[in-house]
């Protein structure tokens, strides 16, 4: 800051040295005296001259007479002049004046307009890679010290906890998740982070804390991949086969086929399998699971989930309490619906799931059909049935065991 408001006097001082240099050379008290004496030499000379002509008989008595008397005048009226007190010029009164105000109104001008705070040094920015992870020492007290003063931030816990993670300094992190998770409790990965980085502290181990982290984690978020295969290597660490196998089970029908680790997870899977096959009642056991696998693999795939919404252009055109169907229906074949939802417009938009559990009639599911028809309809008049001004969506082939569906409500039916 000291060496911006040097630069600024400095660009002061050549600024005034042009505009008032000038005014006050101009009317500089020197100037008359040179002046003056020029004019008295020239009169010298010209006394010299007369006396001259006079004496070389070049004018006559009269003559000489009469050019004295008019040098003698002139001599008067320059003696005059240099008696008579020099008043301040205007060109310096301004001068003068400019020299204050073109200071003073620069600073002036500055102060309310100008940003007094730009040359301020700035905070040092903490510096993280693409991946959000501070690698520097430097950057990490930077940002410890902000959290110590605002630690209501979580955003900036998150940084430090993940930075310290990948920095492989557990306790730190572990310091970090658990002040993180006190800001933002319902998010079920930062568990699963915390009981990870826990673990790591712990010599690798998950049992006791950690595992009480991953259950809160899978409360959250049954379906929490990480949670699901960590939770799954605790239990084999405590030796509770049957919940890994159940973890690593329901793990296994969340991914896809083509998951890169998804054989060292069918490895883990099989090693609990057998475990459990060498203790004492563990093929029933084994057998019990297998049948429940069966079964919810079986019900994934008569599954259809999705999510549905109104268009902003009907919107003017509904109530709140308008009632909305959500079903599916075979594409060919019976009409009846082989499951709905009842909603109404205030929910949307809303997230659905179509299952066997809905279905209107026992021998009509989901299930049983290769494709169906997916159809989000506002009824004015209540009734699943579509009348003339109702408004619907819809999906006209679907498998079962589709996720991820979108329906939009945009048309009027007529």
């Amino acid at each position: 800051m000291t060496l911006f408001w040097i630069l600024c006097g400095a660009l002061l001082l050549v600024a005034l040295a042009f505009v008032v240099w000038p005014l006050w050379r101009k009317c500089a008290p020197g100037n008359e005296v040179l002046r003056d004496a020029a004019n008295l030499e020239i009169l010298r000379d010209q006394s010299a001259e007369l006396d001259a002509d006079l004496k070389n008989s070049l004018l006559s008595d009269e003559a000489y007479e009469q050019g004295r008397r008019e040098l003698h005048v002139r001599l008067l009226d320059e003696v005059k002049s240099t008696e008579v007190p020099v008043s301040r010029s205007p060109a310096r009164v301004l001068a003068l004046v400019l020299v204050i105000l073109i200071p003073l109104g620069s600073i002036l001008l500055y102060l309310a307009i100008g940003n007094s705070r730009a040359m301020l040094p700035q905070q040092p920015q903490v510096a993280a890679d693409d991946f959000g992870i501070l690698r520097s020492d430097t950057a990490l007290q930077e940002l410890e010290a902000r959290l110590a003063k605002l630690p209501e931030n979580p955003d900036g816990w998150l940084v430090l906890a993940r930075s310290y993670s990948e920095l492989q300094r557990f306790p730190d992190a572990v310091r970090a998740y658990e002040q993180l998770v006190k800001l933002v409790p319902n998010e079920s990965q930062l568990w699963t982070n915390y009981a990870d980085a826990l673990a790591m502290s712990n010599n690798q181990s998950l049992l006791g804390e950690p595992a009480k982290l991953l259950a809160k984690a899978l409360t959250l978020d049954p379906e929490n991949n990480t949670a699901l295969a960590l939770a799954g290597t605790a239990a084999m660490e405590r030796g509770d086969y049957v919940a890994a196998i159940t973890h690593w089970q329901k793990l296994i029908s969340l991914l896809p086929p083509d998951y890169p680790d998804i054989q060292m997870i069918q490895g883990g899977l099989q090693q609990a399998r057998d475990y459990l096959a060498m203790q004492k009642g563990g093929r029933e056991k084994l057998a019990m699971l297998s049948a429940g696998n069966e079964k919810t693999a079986a019900n994934k795939a008569a599954t259809i989930s999705g999510k549905v919404a109104l268009s902003p252009e009907m919107a003017g055109k509904v109530a709140p309490n308008d009632v909305v169907f959500i079903l599916a229906r075979a594409t060919e074949g019976p009409k009846m619906p082989l499951a709905v939802i009842r909603k109404q417009v205030k929910d949307l938009p809303v997230e659905f799931t179509l299952d066997d559990s809905m279905a209107m009639q026992p021998q009509l599911k989901l299930s049983g059909f290769d494709k169906v028809m997916v159809v989000a309809r506002v009824s004015k008049s209540g009734s699943p049935v579509a009348q003339s001004g109702d408004l619907e969506g819809r999906v006209a082939v679907v498998k079962p065991g589709t996720r991820s569906l979108y329906i939009e409500i945009d048309t009027a039916v007529k």
